[in-house]
């Protein structure tokens, strides 16, 4: 999963627990709300009420009588004095039931006890609960609103900074990773970016490229020049040890020995050819100029290897159904690389075995497959084939040599992809994927 999927999966998740948070505690929230609102008003009520006996003396309310008491029409507020014991004192807000007119009601009820002209009253004032609770759920609405209105802001306003943030990454990575061909020959400009860890990282990248570059490149200088430079001792030992075979004093043993060294020699001699090639295609010094149809190619190569099959009594069968032309391509390059697979699907065949040549269409992709009947190779070696002097761990001791190196390094010059299936003793399958296809009609 990318940063940018979980930064953004993790905004989203804790806006959505902070939501659903509220939502729960929602309802304790606004019921203290409306509870602290509710004694607020009560006090404001009794302060006034206070200052208005003070102002016009209690008579105002009583108007002669022991005791007051009023409520609205609706019985939804009410206000109550009356005498009070001299020692009471009282002062509360808690939520009881009243009777009034043979209705009992529950009311949030101010109690407060005071003196006037050195008698003790009791006032009540009272709110029935019923007429509180009717904010309740119309500010239980306004809140969520207000909530979901400020989430969405903030959650815009987090992805649009996420991916500014993490913009600067996303470059580094494609600009730096994806889709890269080694060797990283081109030298992008460093990303833009006011982030110190993504500057780092972006120098650090450059830095780790250009020192593989460097390493690879003396690598290949190194193979190259002794490449080059074995094939002149080469020859003269080749050309001493001739000249002594063709002395007629020559002992037997003596020649035979001479030519297990001419043996070994032009081993010796194809291996540093091989190794010049690679270096040679590494390099880029084969032109790719040449328009190429595969299947007058693969034909081609059997023409030439054809005689082989006879020694393993091989059958082979080219299924290649389409006219397929490939452009800006090396044809001599592309002639060894069929070459040496069909080679190697002869050399490690079994007896009475077969070979199979097909094409098909996957997409705008066009792809060879070749597969054999042969040895096979194990699941642990399947991905170091390709490498130079690899050998397998199989008893017969088959060394891949430098074969499908050379094929690797075709491959890797012309974009051919290169998958390998098998299975011990079962065979192998080569699929090549080539995507330069001017042509590829049935």
């Amino acid at each position: 999963m990318k940063l940018s999927t979980k930064l953004i999966s993790f905004i989203t998740g804790s806006k959505l627990a902070v939501v659903l948070l509220f939502i729960i505690s929602l309802p304790f929230l606004v019921d203290g709300l409306v509870s602290e609102y509710t004694n607020n008003s009560l006090r404001r009520q009794q302060d006034k009420v206070i200052r208005n006996v003070k102002k016009n003396g209690i008579q105002h309310y009583l108007q002669g009588d022991d005791s007051y008491g009023s409520y609205t029409m609706l019985k939804e507020e009410y206000i109550a004095l009356e005498p009070a014991k001299s020692d009471l004192r009282i002062d509360t807000i808690k939520t009881e039931q009243r009777v009034v007119e043979q209705d009992t009601l529950t009311y949030r009820i101010l109690m407060h006890t005071f003196v006037v002209d050195q008698k003790s009253y009791l006032m009540e004032i009272g709110k029935t609960i019923a007429s509180i609770n009717q904010y309740n759920k119309p500010l239980q609405r306004i809140a969520l609103y207000v909530l979901m209105s400020l989430i969405v802001f903030t959650l815009i306003i987090d992805l649009i900074f996420t991916r500014i943030l993490i913009q600067p990454l996303g470059k580094i990575i494609s600009t730096r990773l994806v889709n890269r061909k080694f060797p990283f020959r081109d030298h992008s400009p460093a990303v833009a970016t006011s982030t110190q860890d993504f500057k780092y990282l972006d120098e650090s990248l450059v830095l780790l490229m250009e020192q593989i570059n460097d390493a690879f490149e003396k690598e290949r200088e190194f193979t190259a020049n002794a490449s080059h430079e074995l094939m002149t001792p080469i020859s003269i030992l080749q050309n001493k040890m001739e000249n002594m075979l063709s002395d007629e004093h020559l002992p037997d043993h003596m020649a035979m020995k001479i030519v297990e060294m001419m043996k070994t020699l032009g081993r010796l001699k194809k291996i540093s050819n091989s190794l010049l090639l690679i270096s040679r295609i590494e390099n880029e010094q084969f032109a790719k100029s040449a328009t190429v149809n595969l299947k007058i190619l693969i034909i081609e190569v059997m023409e030439e290897i054809s005689h082989r099959l006879t020694d393993k009594n091989l059958r082979i069968d080219i299924n290649i159904d389409r006219d397929t032309k490939l452009k800006q391509v090396n044809q001599d390059l592309l002639f060894q690389l069929f070459y040496n697979l069909i080679n190697n699907a002869i050399k490690y065949n079994k007896e009475n075995g077969s070979i199979s040549i097909t094409d098909e269409m996957r997409g705008n992709d066009y792809l060879i497959n070749l597969q054999d009947t042969g040895i096979g190779i194990t699941k642990e070696e399947v991905p170091f084939i390709f490498d130079r002097f690899r050998k397998t761990n199989l008893r017969e001791q088959v060394g891949y040599g430098l074969g499908l190196a050379i094929v690797k390094s075709i491959a890797t010059y012309h974009h051919i992809d290169i998958k390998v299936v098998s299975a011990l003793q079962q065979g192998t399958t080569f699929t090549l994927t080539f995507r330069n296809v001017i042509s590829a009609h049935p």
